[in-house]
């Protein structure tokens, strides 16, 4: 039987089972290390935030990154999984095997267990860790659950996305307390519940402990619910899709703001070091919007992988109010924040320590990343310098698409674009300096960079980690835990 525990409409938790180990570390190296909050918004497209599109309404996310560093060019993966395999590893996903779409509720994929987390090592230097909102990391045993993987506590679900009021995925419920099923006999909107979880740690927190507080909403993935009151913030767009998301995205920064104030309110901001970024770029095919940049979630194109985000801090940046355009990559999260904890990474990483840039505006340290590397689509990609080489498919959705709403020809063109992922594609090169949309394919031009970029691939490809791609385990279905996505099965 599962150990269960109530969610109040509040947020706040009755546990009747607390199967937590908390974990006490005195003492830290050096100056005194930052709190560090970690906040991952889903789905997020490069054109949905108030600094690139006015229309958008966030003043909390355009405030706090004028006031800090806007990010130009910091990359994410095309999907959740990968994405959150770089942030939490340090690799690039197709050295851990994780690089092939995403792990589907019900396959018996995960985060191999030897690869230690960015948690894990944060807790070596004294750091109290949390994780409220949506792991994706896999859960079909339980040492691939967070509170395994280096957290102290986990509030949110273990699947790639749910139903926000009633918690369930296809047929069973997916939202824990740590290890416990937490109940919301409410049905309660699950970015409040976790709003209301992530003020309750910070109101709790001892200040003199340094804090890492990581925070991936649900928001702004379908399915396309919001309270009426964001979705009317929107009524001139007459489109279902795009009116809803466009209010999600206002839930969003209100969430952000509630969050950063109680933080504030609890004197944590004076030393602490705040990152915002989506997880990948948005899905124009589900009311998200890229422009300029070409493609959508799911593709190798700027619009898949460009992520919206910036950095906020109040004592640790040396030069503010400005745009960043140095090369950044997910996995360069990992040093970075190890940097900052007085420590660094244990084994040979695809990140870089970014914070010299970060903090004080110089060049980055990065030249190179890798896209991804995909044995079973046979597809990769690979950015050196301004120039980017693509070979076999990008994806699914390969144009650009208007605003500001999703209309019957915008749709007929997603469902065309959507058969391109089957097409033979011969390689592609881009200055994304510039051409950042991707519009001039150069490979007929420059042969020499051709060769250069195949060769550089190649040599990336040397450390490919065969990637996982089980299929559906009936072992796994909720039926056999009492409808509840439960671990112990694989």
């Amino acid at each position: 039987m599962a150990e269960v525990c109530r969610v109040r409409s509040s947020g706040t938790m009755i546990v009747l089972t607390l199967v937590v180990a908390v974990l006490s570390v005195a003492g830290c190296n050096g100056a005194k290390q930052p709190h560090i909050v970690f906040i991952v918004a889903d789905d997020l497209g490069w054109n949905d935030v108030g600094w690139h599109n006015p229309a958008m309404i966030t003043p909390t996310l355009n405030r706090m990154a004028s006031e800090g560093v806007i990010l130009n060019s910091s990359y994410v993966q095309y999907l959740c999984s990968p994405s959150r395999t770089s942030f939490m590893t340090g690799y690039f996903p197709y050295r851990t095997g994780l690089q092939h779409k995403v792990i589907a509720a019900g396959e018996p994929r995960y985060l191999p267990a030897h690869f230690t987390t960015l948690p894990q090592m944060l807790r070596k230097q004294g750091y109290r860790t949390h994780i409220v909102g949506k792991w994706h990391l896999g859960m079909c045993n339980w040492k691939y659950t967070p509170t395994e993987r280096g957290f102290e506590s986990f509030f949110g679900y273990y699947s790639g996305m749910e139903f926000y009021y009633n918690h369930t995925r296809l047929d069973g419920y997916d939202f824990r307390a740590n290890k416990s099923v937490a109940l919301d006999p409410t049905q309660t909107y699950a970015d409040y519940l976790f709003v209301d979880h992530a003020l309750d740690i910070i109101e709790k927190h001892n200040p003199e402990e340094p804090l890492f507080l990581y925070l991936p909403f649900h928001l702004v993935h379908v399915p396309h619910e919001v309270p009426a009151r964001f979705e009317n913030m929107y009524s001139s767009i007459h489109d279902d899709h795009r009116r809803i998301y466009c209010g999600m995205v206002s839930m969003l920064d209100e969430a952000v703001k509630n969050v950063t104030d109680a933080l504030e309110k609890a004197g944590l901001t004076d030393n602490m070091f705040l990152i915002f970024t989506t997880d990948n770029g948005g899905p124009t095919f589900d009311g998200a919007n890229n422009l300029p940049l070409r493609g959508a979630k799911t593709t190798y194109w700027e619009g898949g992988t460009r992520g919206a985000g910036f950095v906020h801090s109040k004592n640790l940046l040396q030069k503010t109010g400005y745009t960043n355009n140095g090369m950044m990559h997910a996995a360069d999260w990992f040093p970075t924040l190890l940097h900052l904890a007085g420590s660094k990474p244990d084994s040979d990483i695809d990140g870089v320590n970014q914070w010299d840039m970060l903090s004080t505006g110089v060049d980055s340290p990065r030249t190179t990343f890798v896209y991804n590397i995909d044995n079973i689509t046979r597809a990769a990609a690979i950015r050196h310098g301004d120039y980017k080489l693509m070979v076999g498919s990008p994806g699914g959705w390969n144009g650009w698409y208007p605003l500001p709403k999703l209309h019957a020809q915008l749709k007929e063109q997603l469902a065309h674009d959507a058969e391109d992922v089957d097409r033979q594609w011969k390689p592609q090169l881009y200055n994304i300096k510039e051409d950042p949309e991707e519009r001039h394919d150069l490979s007929s031009q420059m042969p020499e960079m051709m060769k250069f970029l195949q060769g550089e691939l190649e040599k990336y490809r040397q450390k490919e980690v065969p990637p996982q791609n089980a299929p559906y385990d009936p072992a796994g279905d909720p039926t056999h835990f009492g409808g509840v996505w439960t671990p112990g099965w694989c």
